[in-house]
This record gives C-alpha cells, sequence and structure tokens, in this order.
C-alpha cells in the first residue's frame, strides 16, 4: 500500500501519492452552508472578500472565528473540512503522511493530530517539512531552508551531524507572507497604470482581479527579460524588473538577518514561489530553488524511518542525509494566479489613538463608518488613499480615510 504524502503549506497544500498530485491553496470561500476551498475559492479573493478566510491553517485553533464565516465555529472547523475535500479529490488514500511548517506550535500540531482522527483516513507519520527537503541537501556548513507562506515567510536552519541532518532553529518572518509580497507587487504594478494611462486597476474588483492574474505570468517574463507589458482591461503598462525589486526588500532583509553572517560553506534553499521575486539572484547568490516534488522524493526514500503505525506520533525533525548537495541554479516557475484576501479592519488609528471597530463609528461630522455584510463601508465625503471615496467600496486594513478637512484616519488590524 502507498502512503500518500501531505505538505501542508497554506501557499498551496499539496497530496502526492493517490494519482496525480492534488493541489489545494489554503483559502476557505462561504457558499451558501458550504464551503470551497483552493483554487476555486482563491478566484474569489478579490470578488468576495467577506466570504474569504486564508488564515485558517496559519491560526489553527479552537477559538471563535472571528469574523463569523458561515456554520465553522473556529478555524480547526474549516481545516477538516479542507482535509475531507483535498482526501476526497485525491481519491481517498487510506495513509497519510504529514509534513508540518516549524511555524506550527506545539498546541497546534497536537489539535491537527486530533483533527485527522475524526477524518477518514489513517495518519501514520508527521515530520518537520524542512527537515524532510533538508535530508536531500547535505553536505558541510548550515542549511537555511527559506519557506514562503501565505501570512508570513519562515527561516530553517538545519545542520549535519554525523550522517542525519538536523532542525536547529524557526525563525518566522512576519510580514513578508505571500499575500504581502503580492500587495507591494500589485502596488508598483497599479501605480504604474496610473502614471501611463490614468487607469487605476484597483478601483473595481473585477479589474484588480484582473491584475492579481496576471501578475505570476509578468514576473515570469522578467525573469528572462528587463521588462514586460500588463495589459487590464484594454488598458496596457510597461514594468520594468528593477521597478519590482523594492515589493521582496523587506522579505530579503529579513531573511537575511534572520540568517546572520554566512560562511562559504553555509547554502540556502528556498520554496518554488521565490524564484519569482525580482532581485532574489542579486540579493543570495547562494540561493537553490527546491524542485517542485522534492518532498515527494525524500519521503519514499526515507519511509523506514518516517512512519509509525503502532505507537504515538511525534513530530520528527532529523532524518538521515540522503545525498552531498547538489547546486543547481535558480529557475523561475510558472504559477497559476495568486489573488489575495482582504485583511479586515479591527480599529481606526486617530492620532496615537486606535479606536475599536463596532457597528457604527463616527469619524467626523458627515463622515461615518458602518459595518455592512461586505464589509465596512464609509459615508461621506472623503478619500481613500488620496482618491475619491466610493460609498460601496468596502475598506481594508492599510486605508487611510481622509476627511474633507484634512484630518487622515487610518484603519489597522490589532492582533492579540
Amino acid at each position: 500500500m502507498t502512503v500518500a504524502l501531505l505538505d501542508t503549506n497554506d501557499c498551496v497544500l499539496q497530496l502526492w501519492g493517490a494519482g496525480p498530485v492534488q493541489q489545494s491553496p489554503g483559502y476557505a470561500l462561504l457558499e451558501g452552508k458550504d464551503y470551497q476551498f483552493g483554487n476555486d475559492a482563491r478566484g474569489s479573493a478579490r470578488l468576495r472578500p467577506r466570504d474569504i478566510n486564508s488564515r485558517y491553517w496559519w491560526q489553527l485553533s479552537v477559538e471563535p472565528l472571528q469574523p463569523a464565516l458561515g456554520p465553522a465555529r473556529h478555524t480547526a472547523d474549516l481545516v477538516h473540512a479542507h482535509l475531507l475535500r483535498l482526501h476526497r479529490e485525491a481519491g481517498q488514500p487510506e495513509e497519510l503522511l504529514l509534513a508540518c511548517s516549524g511555524s506550527m506550535q506545539r498546541e497546534q500540531l497536537s489539535l491537527l493530530l486530533g483533527i485527522v482522527q475524526q477524518c477518514p483516513f489513517e495518519v501514520v507519520g508527521l515530520v518537520n517539512r524542512s527537515a524532510l527537503l533538508g535530508s536531500l541537501h547535505g553536505g558541510p556548513g548550515r542549511l537555511f531552508h527559506l519557506e514562503l507562506q501565505l501570512h508570513q515567510a519562515l527561516i530553517t536552519e538545519l545542520a549535519q551531524s554525523g550522517s542525519e541532518i538536523i532542525v536547529q532553529r524557526s525563525v518566522p518572518l512576519p510580514g513578508c507572507g505571500l499575500l504581502q509580497l503580492q500587495e507591494r507587487l500589485v502596488e508598483v504594478v497599479a501605480s504604474a497604470f496610473i502614471r501611463q494611462t490614468r487607469f487605476d486597476p484597483r478601483r473595481k474588483a473585477q479589474t484588480e482581479q484582473q491584475l492579481y492574474d496576471a501578475l505570476p505570468k509578468a514576473l515570469q517574463a522578467l525573469a528572462n527579460s528587463p521588462e514586460t507589458n500588463i495589459e487590464v482591461n484594454g488598458y496596457q503598462a510597461r514594468i520594468a524588473g528593477t521597478d519590482m525589486v523594492s515589493a521582496g526588500q523587506r522579505l530579503f532583509t529579513a531573511a537575511a538577518e534572520a540568517m546572520g553572517s554566512l560562511s562559504p560553506a553555509d547554502r540556502l534553499v528556498a520554496d518554488p514561489l521565490v524564484a519569482l521575486l525580482p532581485g532574489i539572484r542579486d540579493k543570495f547568490p547562494i540561493a537553490q530553488i527546491a524542485a517542485g516534488d522534492e518532498l515527494w522524493r525524500a519521503m519514499q526514500q526515507l519511509t523506514d524511518h518516517l512512519l509509525n503505525r503502532d505507537g504515538p506520533l511525534s513530530f520528527i525533525t532529523a532524518l538521515p542525509c540522503l545525498a552531498a548537495d547538489d547546486s543547481s541554479p535558480i529557475e523561475p516557475v510558472v504559477l497559476e494566479p495568486m489573488p489575495v484576501a482582504i485583511t479586515h479592519p479591527t480599529h481606526v488609528l486617530i492620532g496615537a489613538t486606535a479606536k475599536p471597530l463596532t457597528g457604527t463609528v463616527n469619524l467626523a461630522p458627515g463622515l461615518t463608518l458602518e459595518q455592512q455584510a461586505q464589509g465596512w463601508l464609509l459615508t461621506g465625503v472623503a478619500t481613500i488613499n488620496g482618491t475619491a471615496a466610493k460609498a460601496d467600496e468596502p475598506l481594508a486594513a492599510g486605508d487611510v480615510i481622509g476627511s474633507a478637512d484634512g484630518v487622515a484616519f487610518k484603519l489597522i488590524e490589532v492582533v492579540d
């Protein structure tokens, strides 16, 4: 019997071993009283932001779901439903090995194992995904793994000790996730559209979705050419790769700080998504980009060290080293369009004071915020991020409202 492997990275969950690899990004879309997951949900992220949750893998818990999203009580319910859907689409394999990020807390791993006990499959192993990847990259010096998640990035340091590769530490890089990177890239592209055509593709959900859909192919083109064209709704803008480098600067800086001073023997292996970032070659010339199936290839060679059918599961963070390091150049990867979900604000920043958003909030005479089904809406004459406000446009964390008398109100998300 073939044991399937499920990589739980929420940028795109992947399940190997039950026919063609199944891929399902960590998005949940409320449809009536049911949910869509994966690519179908992701494709509606800009069009139906109030019906989307993309945080349930990252924030796995049994705390009440905020904001509410249909019948799910908490993020654990969404993870359970996503697992059931992915398992069914993969042909219902009987046994699974779970590869999880080192950023998952012990309580989250325990909760995940409790969730899978309610699923129609048996989990026979639990492994740190960086350790599994690192088993293919043995050699002297330290090995770093740059992992990209939806809402953060992660640097994991590994070291070879004898014949084993062992996880040493994992450092989260907040504000450096795929969604934040996309927002920065889209901001650069949208500014180019406004500057060159006076058309702002972000003003309507449909054209904003088109912009996000066009982004991956544009990044692929920029990997081979200094400039490329992006077309949205009949408008066309010329984009230079040098203009896009700034979007990844926060990630590059945070990753460099987490790794510290590198010796000539140290190495960096990055997830495939990282290859699309302009500037990655210049910032990290030592970086290698992992192949999309490396976790599956490593698992097939390490079955005896990974599977446990007879006792309690432990989180494996050390594995035999399979081969000496095999350096390979960075190769960009063609990806599906990657829209993002709006981050809903919880507070409004007035001067140095953060005021909670509840019900109706009066910002100034004739200027109010009101919570509706589609999100927080603005009533009154004002600007949003420097352009005239639209009454039916939902607001997001990070938006800056300008009143008629020049006072600025910034919407923010306060995370416990």
